[in-house]
């Protein structure tokens, strides 16, 4: 019984060796700009272009949504909202480029935060 339990956690061990195992980020972008107006599709457009892809070349995926917070002034805010999702190795270089563009978009756009949401996950292309 025990060579059997022993041989199980061995293959489990070696199968998560071999999977892709990937993290996958979504990055919320709020559209409102707590001093006035809203970040426009052009200001977004440029702001993937110089900021984003630079830092994720590989691919990501980009859309719109719309969500609503509690800041943190305690007030509920509703607006349109920009998702970006990426999928990729774990790695400092990674958290320092996601930090990056968070910090990026709050400064230009005066914004509270960016939501980050991160999991686990396993690609594969058929």
């Amino acid at each position: 019984m025990r060579n059997r339990a022993a041989l199980l956690i061995t293959l489990v061990a070696l199968a998560c060796q071999t999977a892709n195992v990937q993290i996958d980020d979504r990055l919320y972008f709020g559209r409102n700009i707590p001093a006035g107006g809203v970040v426009t599709d052009a200001q977004w457009d440029d702001f993937v272009r110089t900021v984003i892809t630079p830092r994720f070349p590989q691919g990501l995926t980009v859309f719109q949504g719309k969500g609503q917070w509690l800041d943190p002034r305690g007030v509920l805010v509703r607006e349109d909202t920009y998702v970006v999702e990426v999928n990729h190795p774990p790695s400092d270089a990674t958290e320092a480029a996601i930090q990056a563009i968070a910090l990026e978009y709050k400064r230009r756009f005066g914004q509270d935060a960016v939501l980050r949401i991160s999991s686990n996950s396993q690609l594969r292309f058929y």
